[in-house]
This record gives C-alpha cells, structure tokens and sequence, in this order.
C-alpha cells in the first residue's frame, strides 16, 4: 500500500467522510475503492473502443441497397 495526501475543501471533505461512514469505512478505504473501480472501468473502455475499431466497417449487402432510416434504427414498436 501506498500512502498519498488528497486536499479537498472542507464542504466537500465533510460530505466524503460522512458518505464513507455510512457505507462503514474510512475515508482512505473509501477514495482507494472509488479510483479502483474508475481505474478498472476506463480499462474496460478502452478495451472495447479497440475491439470495435479493430472490426472493419460495416458494408451493405447489395451496392444498390439503401441505408436503413433512423426510424427504421430506432425503432421499439413493443414501447409504443
């Protein structure tokens, strides 16, 4: 473990401490937690960002055929 000095205001240091006693943990355990979980969801962004433009681009059937609309898209007839 690594110690690290975070400054905050104090509005905002106060809502964190209280924030973090309800959940039943300290402050530092609170902040370790919140930037492990920012850390690990940026990795997974990333991972899906490459594996989508690794992908070549979508190409229509037939040259002829037409795009679908955005109505066609977006459709969700079970919702209306």
């Amino acid at each position: 473990m690594k110690n690290v000095t975070v400054t905050l205001d104090e509005k905002t240091a106060a809502w964190a401490r209280i924030y973090a006693a309800r959940r039943d943990m300290s402050l530092s355990r609170y902040l370790g937690e919140l930037l492990h979980r920012q850390m690990h969801e940026s990795r997974d962004y990333e991972r899906a960002m490459k594996r989508y433009f690794s992908r070549p681009p979508a190409r229509l059937s037939n040259p002829g055929d037409r795009y679908p609309t955005r109505e066609d898209l977006y459709a969700r007839d079970d919702l209306r």
